[in-house]
C-alpha cells in the first residue's frame, strides 16, 4: 500500500510540475487571446448573462433546464471542498503566495471553461422520447473528431474514475463535522452516503432543483461569515495581502507549525488547487451546461465568468484570508484540510463558528457530489448507447458512485489529494486536446454571436436562435 501511495504521489507531483503548468496556463492564455479578453473585461455582459439571470424570468431557446439552473448545477460542482479544504491545502503546502496562482488559474480559466461550454452546447444530442439534451466529453471525441473507439474509452474512464474524485469531498466533510460536533465518523459517512443516494436517484431535475436553491444561499452565508472574520481581525488584512503577493514570487521560511514553501510550491499548489476549485479545463463545463436552455451556445458561455468569479475570485480569496489573518495555517500547520478552516472559524467566533463552518462545508460537499454524479451518469449513457438504464443497472451505478466516498475517505489525506490530482490531470489533458482540436468551430460560434447574432438582436431583427441538439433514439446514441 505504501508503495502504491508513494507511486501515485510521485506521478501527481510530476504532472503538476511543468506539464500541468504548461497545459493549464497555455490553453487558458491561448483562448484568452483568441477571445480578445472578452471573458475577463466584458463584465456587464457576463454578469447579466450569468449571475444576473437570478433576477430574470423566461429564456429563449431549447434545453432540458433553464440557463440559471444549469449554472447553479455547475456552481454546485465548483463551489465545494476546493474552496475550503483545497485552499487550506494550498496555503499550508504552498504558502500564502499560492493564492496569487489560484487567481491566475481562475482568470485564464474563464476562457478555458467558456470553450468547454461552447463545445457542450455545440455537440449535445436530444433524446427523442424525453426531449432531454445532454453532452459529454465522449460525444465530442466521437462526433467532432470522428473517433468512436476513443469516445467509448473516454466515457469508460469517466465512469470508472468519477467516484474516486469524491474522496477529497467526503474526507473534508467527515473531518470538519467531526471537528465541530464530535460525531463518530462512521455515522457521518453513513448519513452522507444515504442522502447522496436518495438525491441522485431522482435524476437531473432533482439535482438541479436542489442546486438552484442551496448553492446561492450557502455561498452568500459563507461569504458573510468570512467578512465577519475580516472585520474582527481588520488590522491584519494589509499584512495578509502583503504576504500573499510577496510570497507568490519569493520563498517563505518555516515558522511555528508551517514548514515553509518555495516559489515552485506556490505555483504547483496554487494552480492545482485553483483548477480543482473552479473545474476549468476538466471538461465538466461540457457536461453540466449542455442541457441549458439558451438562444446561442456563446451566451451560455458567460457562465464561465460567473462560476469562476464566485468560486475563485470571491470564495477562495475569502477562505485564504481567514486562514492567514487568524494565523491558523502556522499555529496548526499539521492540519491541511477542511478541518483547518473549521479551526479558523472557531478562533474567530468560538464554538458556534466551528458549527457554522461544518454546516456550510457539509452543504458545499454534498451539492458537489450530487452535481458530479450527473457527469458520471452521462458517461455511462454514452458507453451503453442509451439514455434509459434498467433499474438494476441504474442502482448498481449509484452504489458504485457512493461506496468509495463512504468507505475509503479515511485514507491518508496526502494520498487522497494526490489521487485527485492524478485524475484531474488526465481530464485536463483530454479537455485541452478537445479544445485545440475544435478551436475553429469554437471561434466560428464566438464570432457568429458577437459579430452577427448579438448586433442583429440590438437592431431589433429577431434572428433565429442558434440551437444544436441532434435528435437520437433512446436506445441508440447518435452515429453509434
Amino acid at each position: 500500500m505504501d508503495f502504491l501511495v508513494n507511486g501515485i504521489q510521485a506521478v501527481a507531483n510530476f504532472l503538476w510540475g511543468t506539464p500541468m503548468t504548461i497545459a493549464l496556463l497555455g490553453i487558458g492564455i491561448y483562448m484568452t487571446i483568441k477571445f480578445k479578453f472578452k471573458y475577463q473585461f466584458s463584465l456587464k455582459f457576463m454578469f447579466q448573462n450569468s449571475i444576473g439571470k437570478l433576477f430574470k424570468k423566461g429564456e429563449k431557446g431549447e434545453g432540458t433546464i433553464s440557463s440559471f439552473a444549469a449554472g447553479c448545477t455547475a456552481l454546485a460542482s465548483t463551489v465545494g471542498v476546493g474552496n475550503i479544504a483545497g485552499v487550506a491545502t494550498a496555503v499550508t503546502m504552498g504558502g500564502p503566495g499560492a493564492i496569487v496562482w489560484m487567481w491566475v488559474a481562475g482568470l485564464v480559466g474563464m476562457s478555458t471553461k467558456a470553450a468547454e461550454i461552447i463545445l457542450g452546447q455545440r455537440y449535445r444530442v436530444r433524446y427523442k422520447s424525453s426531449n432531454e439534451f445532454m453532452c459529454e466529453r465522449a460525444f465530442v471525441v466521437r462526433d467532432a473528431m470522428g473517433w468512436k473507439v476513443g469516445g467509448f474509452l473516454v466515457g469508460l474512464w469517466c465512469v470508472i474514475s468519477g467516484p474516486w474524485s469524491n474522496l477529497t469531498q467526503s474526507e473534508a466533510f467527515t473531518n470538519s463535522i467531526h471537528e465541530a460536533f464530535g460525531i463518530d465518523k462512521r455515522f457521518i459517512l453513513a448519513f452522507l452516503g444515504i442522502t447522496v443516494f436518495i438525491t441522485v436517484a431522482g435524476g437531473l431535475k432533482r439535482i438541479s432543483a436542489v442546486a438552484e436553491k442551496a448553492v446561492p444561499f450557502m455561498a452568500i452565508l459563507y461569504i458573510v461569515a468570512c467578512v465577519g472574520i475580516l472585520v474582527i481581525f481588520h488590522d491584519r488584512i494589509p499584512a495578509a495581502f502583503g504576504s500573499i503577493f510577496s510570497h507568490a514570487f519569493t520563498p517563505i521560511a518555516g515558522v511555528g507549525g508551517f514548514a515553509g514553501a518555495t516559489v515552485r510550491d506556490a505555483v504547483r499548489y496554487g494552480l492545482a488547487r485553483g483548477m480543482y476549485s473552479n473545474d476549468a479545463g476538466t471538461g465538466l463545463g461540457i457536461v453540466l451546461h449542455a442541457p441549458a436552455r439558451t438562444d446561442h451556445p456563446v451566451r451560455q458561455s458567460a457562465w464561465a465568468w460567473g462560476e469562476i468569479f464566485v468560486d475563485t475570485i470571491v470564495i477562495c480569496t475569502m477562505t485564504a484570508l481567514t486562514l492567514i489573518i487568524t494565523n491558523s495555517y502556522i499555529d496548526y500547520g499539521d492540519i491541511t484540510s477542511g478541518q483547518l478552516s473549521t479551526i479558523s472559524f472557531r478562533m474567530a467566533y468560538g464554538e458556534w463558528g466551528a458549527y457554522l463552518m461544518a454546516i456550510i462545508l457539509g452543504f458545499f460537499v454534498w451539492t458537489t457530489i450530487i452535481a458530479l454524479f450527473y457527469s458520471c451518469e452521462k458517461s455511462l449513457n454514452f458507453c451503453l448507447g442509451k439514455r434509459r438504464l434498467t433499474p438494476v443497472l441504474k442502482y448498481a451505478h449509484i452504489c458504485y458512485y457512493v461506496l468509495p466516498l463512504v468507505f475509503l475517505s479515511t485514507l491518508d489525506v496526502a494520498a487522497i489529494w494526490a489521487l485527485q490530482d492524478l485524475i484531474s490531470a488526465v481530464f485536463i489533458l483530454l479537455t485541452v486536446t478537445l479544445i485545440i482540436g475544435n478551436r475553429k468551430e469554437i471561434m466560428r460560434l464566438f464570432h457568429d454571436f458577437f459579430d452577427n447574432y448579438l448586433p442583429a438582436l440590438k437592431r431589433g431583427e429577431n434572428p433565429e436562435p442558434v440551437i444544436y441538439g441532434e435528435v437520437v433514439d433512446d436506445e441508440a446514441s447518435a452515429k453509434a
